[in-house]
């Protein structure tokens, strides 16, 4: 059974644990030898590790996704803790508890989807409620989608994320629906409950959350148009104006190309649906990276990817 969790490992600590291998770069000294930097992994985070000593050998019996059973010290370097790996070696994932490995909203999860049956069930438009019914009807579907994550490591990244960040979504959504007037309340509920489907394919999370093959080489909006595309062709008469503006929210959720998606959003609902995706993922994963700074001072560290430090007050001190 497992003991040591990289959240509470400190300097000084000697490791004797299983963590997962997530990623391996062999690179060199400057005099020429080799050494190799890599990222471990469990339930609770990640940490940097670095093997000095026989690296050949202990690259060659370990990859990326592997189960390793590491031996070493932690220190501190560039403001952050490092594993000094002595020994790695691969364990059988026989052995392992996935519990241990993969993080799980601290939320219900039959609570969620109930309430999110509720939502959806508002939805008054035929064809809409229908195709919804569709995916509901789906058993390995609905199986997917309660455990999925949203993400690799930004946001809601972890078993239950997707769930949790859909009804997030969808509860944003039918609040700003009764602000403005003139939004298409079943066409908005109705992209928010599908915008990130494709994610029940972009992602293994068996033991690990990453990439599947499917989702490196196609992405979940593409993966998320195929699924919509597959239960349309369930309902008759579903109005091709309308199909095209469904698919454009999906398409057009992330906001611009740079950011993933094919186009930028074209139409009111697709505008509301682009925001709240950003609220909500953003809210989400500046609450964890605040959870897991240290809780006696009142800002945290440098948030690489947002470029800022977040004050999280006095009070925690």
């Amino acid at each position: 059974m497992k003991k040591q969790f990289i959240t509470d490992i400190k300097a000084g600590d000697f490791v004797d644990d299983i963590f997962i291998l997530s990623e391996k770069i062999l690179s060199q000294k400057k005099d020429g030898n080799n050494f190799l930097n890599v990222t471990l992994s469990d339930k609770t985070g990640t940490v940097k590790g670095v093997v000095w000593d026989n690296v050949d050998q202990v690259s060659a019996g370990v990859s990326s996704g592997d189960f390793v059973h590491i031996r070493g010290s932690v220190n501190e370097y560039r403001e952050a803790f490092q594993l000094v790996i002595k020994n790695m070696e691969k364990c059988s994932a026989d052995v392992i508890n996935p519990s241990d490995f993969l993080p799980t909203t601290s939320r219900d999860i039959e609570s969620m989807f109930e309430r999110l049956l509720k939502i959806t069930s508002s939805v008054k438009t035929a064809y809409l409620k229908k195709l919804i019914q569709a995916f509901w009807n789906d058993k390995e579907f609905v199986l997917k989608f309660k455990t999925a994550p949203a993400a690799k490591k930004m946001h809601h990244a972890y078993i239950g994320g997707l769930l949790e960040h859909t009804l997030s979504m969808m509860s944003l959504a039918e609040k700003i629906a009764e602000h403005y007037s003139g939004i298409d309340r079943d066409l908005l509920i109705t992209g928010a409950m599908l915008h990130d489907i494709g994610k029940t394919e972009e992602f293994e999370y068996q033991f690990r959350i990453d990439y599947s093959d499917q989702g490196r080489l196609l992405n979940h909006i593409v993966i998320g148009i195929e699924m919509i595309d597959e239960k349309l062709l369930e309902i008759k008469d579903f109005p091709e104006e309308k199909m095209l503006l469904l698919k454009h929210m999906v398409v057009s959720h992330h906001g611009t190309r740079e950011f993933g998606s094919p186009e930028p959003p074209k139409t009111i609902e697709a505008v509301i649906l682009n925001y709240i995706d950003e609220i909500d993922s953003k809210v989400n994963g500046i609450r964890d990276f605040m959870a897991k700074e240290d809780p006696n001072e009142p800002w945290t560290s440098y948030h690489r990817l947002l470029e800022r430090h977040f004050y999280k007050g006095k009070n925690n001190q």
